[in-house]
């Protein structure tokens, strides 16, 4: 269990503590303040996907064709996900409305949105015969209706579209013939999630007991709630603070579903951390969300008891205090409340044109364009991710950077892949692709490999949009295949680069030792240092090596690239305060003007 907290770094990290606000960087970039890490790692290690957001869709129609002779068409959709192979799978129907051409179904179709995929969404609507009215519609069998029409889309569409509502044309199946005016279908996609509601609460203690004998007491608190059996079930716990008696912990956000009442008793117990797993206590308390509140407003302590033993027979008061610094309800926004608001996610990318690739020409070449049009790793790496993001951008105009190469007898670590003086952006994926292939025949594959000089021009270009009140946030793919020159210098750029709506992918193609990549993704929980002392305010470094990608055969790299890109996102918003109706998220302005 090496990856659920089990080693002594991750047992320190808080879990279950949900996103926290602007006043201190978050211990953990949770995309979602419920997850479990433990339950998340079984997933993980069994290659389930369960990072997603259910979403369920209302249906309506318009102006549909009548097939029917003395009544009106009895229409009903079903809805089916094309999968990578191109079969269709049934996601589920809707209800027969009788005797109409505008219907509006009631019954939803429940969808798990993948942000890291796309997913293709193909809708069919018949006319049901009425003999078979009165039979489940899961059980008619689609010969025996009239088609009516269909029509597709990707669900990032219907997300990113404002109120997440997406209306299509319908036609003739793929297309063909007939019919052109076959009516129009209008999807509305909306969460399942019991509530948006939290409170954000720091916790401080005083005059703990110490309970080592060398150091004093490295406490944590651990939060449960009390249900209907008398027994208690774990939602959160804090981060540990080392060496501490009178520790204040970073912020911690509590969803009403956590907590599920503000009158719901809740047991606060304190322990002082040991490597081994057997935490001792130190004490517990009782208290529901009602009295924490309470607690803050008269700024007053809660005295922890230690429960009864055999030998005592009763409970004693102890001298140390739970206080409650802060106290305030908020809204926790979802990813798709942010995209579906406006937000969008701009692509940007930079290729590695060091000679470690080998001479393009030549099929041993990283480089190599296959004339039979199979792809190589980078073009792979472009297609999918490039795939994905582009639903989130509204022009789908990418900068897109070359680095290592020499052009003119002198080498750029940043040159315009394009060969542009001046233009640095390209017309889409294809637009990416075309301009990759053509750099190939213009430019000589050179070294060393070096990271700072594109990771700082993404970062301007993320700069000036904060400075210009822009709802944008950036995503950065940097494909390579060696070994940094420039770690430090790296490591500097991505340090300053934290404050920024910008978020990095490193894809690693080829065979090459990539332990530096892992360090720039902090995914251990040790964020990244600059050379000056500073830490990184959050972690904003995916890393894959491709070649791990294709062992595992069921994750594409656009998944395994993409998956923690909703969480840096909600992080940045979060950490700031920008709401997904904030027209102002100059925020971080000063920030930007304090480190370029």
């Amino acid at each position: 269990m090496g990856g659920c907290l089990s080693d002594v770094r991750g047992g320190k990290q808080a879990v279950g503590v949900g996103q926290t606000g602007p006043s201190m960087p978050s211990p953990i970039p949770d995309s979602n303040a419920t997850i479990n890490d433990a339950v998340d790692h079984f997933f993980r290690v069994r290659r389930f996907h369960p990072l997603f957001t259910l979403l369920e869709l209302s249906l309506s129609a318009s102006r549909l064709r009548d097939r029917d002779i003395f009544s009106k068409s009895d229409p009903m959709v079903v809805v089916y996900t094309k999968k990578r192979d191109g079969t269709l799978e049934e996601l589920g129907r809707t209800e027969v409305i009788m005797n109409s051409l505008d219907p509006a179904w009631i019954k939803k179709i429940t969808v798990a949105y993948h942000f890291e995929i796309v997913q293709p969404l193909i809708f069919h609507v018949y006319d049901v015969d009425a003999k078979y009215h009165n039979l489940p519609v899961e059980t008619l069998k689609l010969n025996d209706a009239e088609f009516l029409g269909e029509s597709s889309c990707a669900l990032s569409e219907i997300v990113t579209k404002q109120g997440q509502i997406l209306s299509l044309d319908l036609h003739n199946r793929n297309g063909n013939g007939g019919l052109k005016n076959l009516g129009k279908l209008t999807v509305h996609a909306e969460e399942t999630v019991d509530s948006k509601n939290a409170i954000e609460i720091i916790f401080r203690c005083s005059h703990l007991e110490n309970k080592d004998l060398l150091s004093k007491s490295d406490p944590f608190l651990r939060i449960s709630r009390i249900v209907e059996n008398g027994g208690s079930v774990p939602i959160c716990k804090t981060e540990v603070v080392d060496n501490n008696l009178n520790p204040i912990w970073r912020p911690l956000c509590l969803t009403t579903k956590q907590f599920v009442s503000k009158d719901n008793p809740l047991v606060i117990e304190c322990f002082d951390f040991n490597s081994s797993g057997n935490h001792v206590l130190i004490g517990k308390l009782q208290k529901s969300v009602a009295d924490l509140e309470k607690l803050h407003e008269q700024k007053t302590g809660a005295s922890f008891i230690l429960p009864s033993s055999a030998r005592h027979g009763h409970e004693k008061v102890l001298k140390g205090q739970l206080f409650v610094d802060q106290f305030c309800e908020k809204q926790l926004y979802s990813f798709i409340d942010y995209l579906s608001s406006g937000f969008e996610l701009n692509f940007m990318v930079a290729v590695d044109f060091t000679a470690s690739n080998r001479n393009p020409r030549t099929p041993d070449s990283l480089h190599y364009i296959d004339p039979s049009g199979q792809f190589n790793a980078y073009q792979q790496a472009i297609m999918e991710v490039g795939e994905v993001i582009q639903f989130y951008d509204s022009d789908r105009r990418f900068p897109a950077w070359g680095f290592g190469g020499r052009i003119n007898g002198t080498i750029s670590h940043c040159f315009n892949l394009n060969g542009s003086a001046s233009g640095i952006e390209v017309e889409g994926v294809q637009g990416i692709m075309a301009a990759y292939a053509s750099a190939l025949n213009q430019v000589a594959l050179s070294g060393p490999t070096l990271f700072g000089q594109v990771i700082n021009n993404a970062a301007e270009i993320a700069g000036r949009s904060v400075s210009y009140n822009s709802r944008k946030y950036f995503v950065l793919l940097i494909i390579t295949d060696g070994v940094l020159t420039d770690l430090q210098e790296t490591k500097d750029a991505l340090v300053r680069a934290s404050d920024l709506p910008l978020s990095i992918l490193i894809v690693g193609v080829g065979g090459a030792d990539f332990k530096q990549m892992e360090i720039l993704d902090a995914d251990n929980g040790c964020r990244l240092e600059s050379s000056t002392g500073r830490v990184a305010t959050r972690d904003i470094v995916q890393f894959v090596p491709m070649r791990e990608v294709f062992a595992g055969g069921q994750t594409s790299v656009a998944q395994a690239l993409l998956e923690e890109l909703p969480g840096q996102f909600l992080t940045y918003m979060r950490n700031r305060d920008i709401t997904p109706g904030a027209g102002n998220i100059a925020q971080a302005s000063a920030s930007y003007a304090s480190i370029y």
